[in-house]
């Protein structure tokens, strides 16, 4: 079974949206789950999770009533405000839906680069362990070194690196990268996401064996048993499309035993988000 781990929906709105800039003008357009549906029987996925792409608990809704309409996607992951005085109440309202599997924030966006250390921020994080929610890790190499001290406080909530930490493989940027994703690698509670890199590398020229050292640095340092697949639709068609994306990955596993092979395209996914 073949679980998307990663993809978004949304209405466009030009400043809602505002990230999505004049180089990525294909996908100003709306994106719901009647499209991707005949993407996902073309290429035989059989669900995903459908994570936030505006921050707002307006857009953690947005995803539950689509979930709700559409049995294909198995989870979401939203968005709360973890450094509100108010925290506690609005988990406590979402752990109401087992659709909502965890939480995300946009890391990358913020101007400090040690965002995910201050103090309310930290308070809000660590009320996700009594609901057993999970945390999406969206940030920029810069940002390793706070990730690392960040997963290590909390040991018990379960943790995922979308898009393998964003590389910058356009410009062949690794070693910086290598060093701090080895290390978090070996913390037990974080998984990492093989999605996104195709809009790291050179939108028109990329190649797969671009994304390969990269791809295999993760492997080593997380281990089968900790990535999953993920798609990053639609963003990913500013680069490509289904198919490509998906067969960077199913081609660079082809050498695992077909057991590891099951888990990265589907089965950590289930086990991680607890589909």
């Amino acid at each position: 079974m073949i679980i998307d781990s990663h993809q978004h929906f949304w209405k466009y709105e030009p400043k809602k949206h505002s990230w999505i800039d004049d180089d990525m003008a294909v996908i100003r357009k709306d994106f719901m789950p009647a499209s991707l549906k005949k993407t996902y029987f073309e290429n035989g996925i059989a669900g995903c999770v459908a994570v936030e792409a505006n921050q707002s608990t307006m857009e953690t809704d947005f995803l539950m009533d689509l979930a709700s309409k559409n049995d294909f996607i198995k989870g979401i992951v939203g968005w709360v405000d973890f450094r509100a005085d108010d925290i506690e109440e609005v988990l406590k309202h979402y752990h109401q839906f087992p659709i909502v599997k965890g939480f995300r924030h946009v890391v990358q966006g913020e101007a400090d680069h040690n965002f995910l250390l201050r103090p309310d921020f930290l308070n809000g994080i660590s009320k996700l362990e009594p609901y057993h929610f999970t945390y999406d890790i969206l940030v920029f190499p810069h940002q390793l070194g706070a990730v690392l001290e960040f997963v290590k406080k909390f040991p018990k909530i379960n943790f995922v690196i979308d898009h393998i930490a964003k590389p910058y493989i356009k410009d062949g940027f690794f070693e910086g990268w290598a060093v701090l994703m080895e290390a978090i690698g070996k913390e037990p509670n974080v998984f990492c996401k093989l999605s996104g890199m195709i809009t790291e590398a050179d939108y028109n020229t990329w190649k797969p064996e671009q994304l390969q050292p990269y791809m295999q640095w993760v492997l080593d340092a997380f281990g089968a048993d900790k990535l999953l697949f993920g798609s990053d639709w639609p963003v990913c068609l500013v680069a490509g499309n289904y198919q490509r994306v998906k067969e960077i990955v199913t081609n660079f596993i082809a050498h695992l035993p077909e057991d590891d092979q099951a888990k990265i395209m589907g089965l950590n996914a289930i086990k991680f988000y607890n589909l």
